[in-house]
């Protein structure tokens, strides 16, 4: 997952908005937004290379989604990122009384285990951020967040106008509108562009909310709304090739 805007609201009618693309090789086998058959009440995307997730929704209100950070220079983990999703939505270790603080602190203690991450974790009233980079878990106030392959609300470009886009749209949420601000193409100028050492034809290709090119673009771009009686709206529109659609999923009434 390489962007994620979100608008984190406890009070509101809807307490949690997420807007996200995944970024990820086309090559790399990926089965679209479903129940899992071996984790019942999971629902999620899935990363069949190495079994784990990017964003998905549980049982108890649980809400997980990461992203990587983009940094050569950073050790390649030994363990998959995408575990750490599948494991909060899914480990039935974790009852609904346990706290979210207590799986962040064990994520935290061996978080060298992984490359570099940043990884969101919620449930119905509480929404925590946890950086690889300084594995200090932070617990949210409301607003309105982005994340992309750096730390927090780290303001390259395409974040600043992704939430832009998810701000105008706060007031009537709709899906459709979360799956249009995703689709924008439009790249950085020069000038702007981070610095994240893989050369300026990447960085330009990366620079837009959604990436297309022959082999590596946006593969999901997800909306959910949770609703303050816990209901939650999920959808996902799947990608190939130059961004052309594949598929579409759409879960209602999830709780």
């Amino acid at each position: 997952m390489c962007l994620i805007v979100f608008a984190w609201r406890p009070t509101h009618r809807y307490p949690l908005i997420v807007a996200a693309n995944r970024d990820e090789f086309y090559a790399r086998p990926t089965s679209p937004l479903a129940e899992w058959l071996d984790a019942p009440g999971v629902y999620a995307g899935r990363d069949l290379e190495a079994g784990g997730t990017w964003l998905g929704v549980g049982s108890h209100g649980r809400f997980a989604a990461l992203t990587n950070i983009r940094d050569p220079n950073h050790p390649l983990g030994r363990r998959s990122r995408g575990e750490l999703v599948a494991r909060f939505l899914n480990d039935k270790e974790l009852t609904a009384e346990q706290p979210v603080e207590d799986y962040l602190a064990e994520v935290a203690g061996r978080a060298g285990e992984y490359g570099g991450f940043n990884l969101l974790l919620g449930t119905a009233d509480s929404l925590y951020y946890l950086s690889a980079v300084d594995p200090q878990p932070q617990r949210l106030k409301a607003g309105v967040y982005g994340l992309s392959n750096a730390g927090l609300d780290t303001p390259w470009p395409k974040l600043l106008r992704a939430k832009a886009a998810l701000t105008a749209a706060l007031d009537d949420p709709q899906p459709s509108e979360l799956l249009r601000l995703l689709r924008d193409p439009q790249t950085a100028p020069v000038a702007e562009l981070p610095d994240t050492g893989v050369g300026l034809a990447t960085e330009t290709l990366l620079s837009s909310v959604f990436i297309a090119s022959p082999t590596y673009g946006t593969r999901a771009s997800s909306a959910l709304i949770v609703n303050a009686d816990g209901s939650r709206h999920f959808v996902e529109h799947s990608f190939g090739p130059y961004g052309g659609q594949l598929g579409e999923v759409e879960l209602t009434n999830l709780y």
